[in-house]
């Protein structure tokens, strides 16, 4: 992500080089906190009231934010937040309840994502330059959205993929992931620095933001 906002400096293309960086921190302000929210919201009405009484069912961005997740997020396009604190003895069944406690997260994304294409759409309706920024503007903030929904569904801890796995996988086997938590995300960073992760992972991006667009943009071309 740095490099692309670095290559379209150097090729002259500053207002789309602007747009990029105010996107993220847009995202880091407002789709950070709904995420995060959504987890402790799922909870919640799934009996867990202990992300409610930590401070974390608030739409606050400084109740979410993350340091690495964040720094992770303006250098790779893709991060996370505190993950939300979960007591899974108060589920009635406890994996299944957990699993959508998580996927909560990366599901809020892609309806913000879908809300956004159509926000950039109705932008594009009008032939102006400040219009076609924003249009452009929002349509990265939908991007980006599409992004931490695929990203935080690969399940590695700490992203939500690994504690929707505990629907699946036995007790004994994903605690003992659990342990190496801290080494794993590590090892996913400097993955995610390599060209053939990122190279697979903006593949998937591109065709999940392609069905999302695709159907943000139905409307548009009914009428248009």
């Amino acid at each position: 992500m740095i490099w692309t906002i670095i290559g379209l400096f150097r090729s002259g293309e500053f207002i789309s080089a602007l747009c990029i960086i105010f996107a993220e921190v847009f995202i880091l302000f407002t789709s950070f906190p709904v995420h995060e929210c959504a987890h402790a919201w799922a909870a919640y009405k799934l009996g867990d009231d202990t992300a409610r009484l930590k401070g974390r069912l608030t739409l606050s961005p400084m109740a979410h934010l993350d340091l690495i997740g964040t720094l992770m997020i303006l250098f790779l396009g893709v991060g996370f937040a505190k993950p939300v604190p979960v007591n899974i003895r108060n589920f009635k069944n406890r994996k299944r309840d957990f699993a959508l406690t998580s996927l909560a997260g990366p599901v809020s994304n892609i309806i913000m994502a879908f809300l956004f294409y159509i926000v950039s759409n109705i932008f594009k309706l009008f032939n102006s330059d400040i219009c076609y920024i924003l249009g452009y503007f929002f349509y990265y903030v939908g991007y980006i959205n599409v992004c931490l929904a695929v990203f935080n569904l690969i399940p590695v801890p700490p992203l939500d993929g690994s504690r929707i796995a505990t629907a699946i996988l036995p007790d004994k086997y994903y605690y003992s992931i659990m342990r190496y938590e801290r080494y794993i995300m590590i090892g996913l960073f400097i993955l995610m620095m390599s060209r053939v992760a990122s190279g697979v992972l903006s593949a998937v991006y591109g065709w999940v933001s392609a069905g999302i667009e695709f159907l943000a943009g139905l409307p548009f071309r009914l009428i248009g």
